[in-house]
């Protein structure tokens, strides 16, 4: 009899090949939709601050983040994609922890996400991070409704966790 063993999760730096797959996870998912070459090009000059997860290989989760020039002591995260079957495991925490582990240091002290009201998910993803290290996690406007074209976009807020002691 076969025992079945769990695929082990691994995240690294995602290279530009990562970028189509990262795509294809969000055109079949809920989350906004950028341009295939949004995603090549994170893959390319910010590959040192977005994050793949992988199972057996494949692609099952990554972030995009960026150190915005005005807020050089924030990660801001873009973007974060779950595949629909991996949901509920802990790759978003995972991935967060690794691009905290590898981010923050005496310069960086923050992470920073915008997320719309009705996203119960980032809401909880967020808060929950906030807690688990020990840290806090502000809410704050950021981009009113208004500003997006349409009527169809929510009001984004920043959630603001920290700060995080080096590593």
């Amino acid at each position: 009899m076969k025992t079945a063993t769990t695929a082990e999760i691994v995240y690294d730096k995602p290279s530009v090949e990562d970028g189509a797959a990262m795509w294809e996870l969000v055109n079949e998912s809920t989350l906004d939709q950028n341009s295939p070459y949004k995603y090549i090009m994170m893959c390319e000059f910010f590959q040192e601050t977005c994050v793949t997860a992988k199972e057996n290989g494949e692609l099952v989760g990554f972030v995009t983040a960026f150190v915005p020039p005005e807020k050089p002591d924030v990660i801001f995260v873009w973007q974060i994609g779950i595949d629909e079957n991996q949901r509920g495991k802990g790759i978003a925490t995972g991935l967060l922890k690794e691009l905290t582990d590898r981010t923050i240091t005496d310069e960086v002290r923050y992470l920073e996400a915008t997320v719309t009201p009705s996203n119960d998910a980032s809401s909880a993803l967020f808060k929950g991070y906030a807690a688990k290290n020990n840290t806090t996690c502000t809410i704050s406007p950021c981009f009113n409704k208004e500003l997006f074209p349409g009527d169809e976009h929510e009001e984004e807020k920043t959630f603001r966790i920290g700060p995080f002691d080096k590593q």
